[in-house]
């Protein structure tokens, strides 16, 4: 069977959606499948629908609505799945006109889906309660987790080596590292350094995050790294002792979930459905946008490599109980019927 996944451009960009779109294709492909990717960066007409092969499954993410505006109740006609990785209503620091008007027209939009995939459970309960779509049209699509070898962290790190945090994630309003960066700042006493990594989404917040680091008086400390892909990002996880994010929101929150399948503790804020991801032990959840909180319970961590140690053992063993990419195409594929 074709898969046809309508989203938005660039297709190849270093981010978490991007990434779940990029798998989920490679394990479809792998189960004998074929794909049809449009990444539209532009509206596309109301005939864009009949370009589809009548026998494909088609997936629309949430991020392409707007483009693909005029086409949608023909997609929604050819039976075509709507992709919600969270409702773009619910990024956190969007303006409130924008956000009344996105929430009008996905109101107006998914419950013409007869089937709507969301990343997780606390984004179908959203969906439901918010959007109007009937929850029995929702089923739960969680992205993959890639199994890796136990990584023992050492419960006595050696002489003189700090503790290695790294926060990885798109450097958007949404990742809340400028709240990581004012709760680490009230660790000064403790030796530490920040890898923090990702594609500069938004320039402007990414060129403040400097800034803040300049004027915390930790910039010696926080090294920025771009998108990291490859070996660059294998070696970013193998240095570091533990993950660190103060998200405001996720859909589901694949970066932390990679972190614990590594074998590190994480230490991230209750943003949708980040706090539900990390089991007791396996981690530290602070509330969003809580420097104070955040910062007593990374001192834990920072502080004590035997805590680290044990922590990223609970995690490695939770993250085994995680679908796989494979299991979820073979979930979806099993939705196309």
């Amino acid at each position: 069977m074709k898969l046809v996944l309508i989203t938005e451009a660039p297709f190849k960009s270093v981010t978490g959606a991007s990434f779940y779109h990029r798998r989920l294709l490679a394990a479809w492909g792998e189960l004998g499948g074929s794909s049809e990717i449009h990444a539209l960066d532009a509206p596309v007409a109301s005939s864009f629908a009949e370009r589809m092969d009548a026998g494909a499954l088609v997936l629309v993410e949430g991020a392409a609505f707007e483009f693909a505006r005029d086409a949608i109740p023909a997609l929604q006609a050819r039976g075509a799945i709507a992709l919600i990785h969270h409702p773009t209503a619910l990024e956190p620091g969007t303006p409130e006109d924008r956000r009344q008007a996105l929430k009008a027209f996905e109101r107006q939009v998914l419950p013409g889906f007869s089937r709507v995939i969301a990343a997780s459970d606390p984004i179908a309960d959203r969906l439901s309660a918010e959007f109007g779509v009937i929850r029995e049209r929702i089923t739960v699509l969680v992205p993959g987790t890639d199994r890796y070898p136990c990584r023992t962290l050492s419960p006595v790190p050696p002489d003189g080596s700090p503790c290695t945090l790294l926060a990885l994630g798109t450097l958007t309003y949404r990742k809340g590292h400028d709240i990581l960066l004012r709760a680490l700042a009230t660790l000064h006493d403790l030796d530490w350094r920040l890898v923090l990594a990702g594609e500069p989404r938004d320039p402007d917040y990414a060129a403040g995050l400097d800034r803040l680091s300049a004027d915390l008086g930790i910039a010696g400390r926080v090294e920025r790294r771009g998108p990291l892909t490859g070996g660059a990002l294998d070696d970013a996880w193998s240095e570091a002792d533990m993950f660190a994010l103060a998200t405001r929101f996720e859909g589901f929150g694949m970066a932390i979930a990679e972190a614990m399948a590594r074998g590190l503790p994480v230490a991230i804020c209750d943003g949708g459905a980040a706090g539900q991801l990390v089991p007791t032990g396996a981690g530290i959840v602070a509330p969003v946008d809580d420097v104070a909180q955040l910062g007593k319970a990374l001192r834990r961590l920072v502080f004590s490599p035997a805590l680290r140690a044990q922590m990223g053992a609970i995690a490695w063993k939770h993250a085994g109980g995680l679908p796989n990419w494979p299991d979820q195409a073979r979930a979806l594929r099993a939705l196309a019927g």
